[in-house]
């Protein structure tokens, strides 16, 4: 005779299991809103931007925060479920709330009409001209930028921007322009104003700082024993400047070539070795750190400095200790 569940185990089961399948039921429900659009009518995009290295859960809060999303862990979840979190590319993107969670992660990983681009602490404005004409940037005319960012040296702040490629050359100066109004003028007004230098004159000494040091730790020493010359109006005898000097080298293809004891001998107002007191204008743009090294220069009683060949800085108060140096560290 066949066996059957009883009645009573039946209603047990169906007890039990009906809790679970209303359950699922309701975590599907869920899951299926979440990844519904914010607002199928609302066809405005905003602009929403991706810095460089912004991991997927700093841009799924970003997103939530936006009004563009439901859920940031709905968004996480399809970025790694489709194997998106590599595709998700930095850039502006034009977005709507109208997208759903799929379509707006697929949106994130194509394209955008943006380009990130990079300009190093120390670079001469011929440097940036020339990297700009070697970027995908459709409106830029190198030597148009040279005329117009002439007499401009030590402004054009270095930093990482966000630019559309077809940004054309004059609004690509003001964004360095206003960049370095924003980041410096303004940010260091009050540094500034007590300042006895002049911002043309602290721009110029914090060239030569820049171009000087072996790295931002060193810059205000460096800063310091410029100052320490200038103000027994000792030469600068600054490398760098004989460096600009000689601009572009196309043997060693740099703009910042080896300095000869010969180039000591080279007419030009630029050249500290033979001219007392700063030189008449920046060498190169600045970074923050060497504009604040020179607001905030460290106290020291040296007047000499060299690097040896691993890059570490060396001291002396005294000429002759400064030559000593020389010879123990580079010869």
């Amino acid at each position: 005779m066949p066996s059957s569940q009883s009645p009573k185990k039946t209603k047990v089961l169906s007890l039990v299991l009906l809790p679970v399948l209303i359950a699922f039921i309701s975590i599907v429900i869920i899951a299926i809103s979440l990844l519904r659009p914010v607002d199928t009518s609302n066809q405005m995009t905003v602009t929403f931007v991706i810095p460089k290295g912004q991991s997927t859960q700093q841009i799924a809060q970003r997103l939530r925060q936006a009004g563009l999303i439901r859920s940031s862990l709905a968004f996480r979840v399809i970025v790694y479920q489709r194997g998106l979190q590599s595709k998700i590319q930095a850039g502006s993107f034009k977005l709507s709330p109208s997208l759903s969670v799929w379509e707006l992660a697929q949106a994130l990983t194509r394209g955008t009409d943006d380009l990130w681009i990079t300009l190093p602490e120390g670079w001469r404005r011929e440097e940036i001209a020339a990297s700009l004409s070697k970027q995908d940037l459709n409106a830029f005319d190198e030597q148009v930028f040279l005329e117009l960012s002439s007499g401009l040296e030590g402004q054009l702040f270095p930093d990482t921007y966000l630019v559309s490629k077809s940004i054309d050359t004059q609004a690509l100066l003001n964004l360095l322009q206003n960049t370095f109004e924003s980041k410096i003028v303004l940010a260091l007004e009050d540094d500034l104003e007590d300042e006895e230098l002049s911002l043309k004159q602290v721009l110029t000494l914090a060239s030569l700082v820049q171009r000087e040091s072996a790295s931002e730790a060193e810059m205000p020493l460096i800063a310091g024993i410029l100052f320490n010359r200038l103000d027994i109006g000792m030469p600068l005898q600054v490398d760098a400047t004989l460096q600009y000097i000689r601009g572009y080298s196309a043997a060693e293809q740099t703009w910042w070539p080896t300095p000869l004891a010969v180039d000591k001998n080279l007419d030009s107002p630029f050249n500290t070795y033979q001219e007392v007191g700063l030189p008449p204008s920046p060498i190169c743009n600045p970074g923050l750190s060497a504009i604040r090294a020179v607001l905030n220069p460290q106290s020291t009683s040296a007047f000499y400095y060299i690097h040896d060949l691993s890059g570490k800085i060396h001291t002396a108060n005294t000429l002759e200790v400064h030559n000593a140096n020389v010879n123990q560290y580079l010869r």
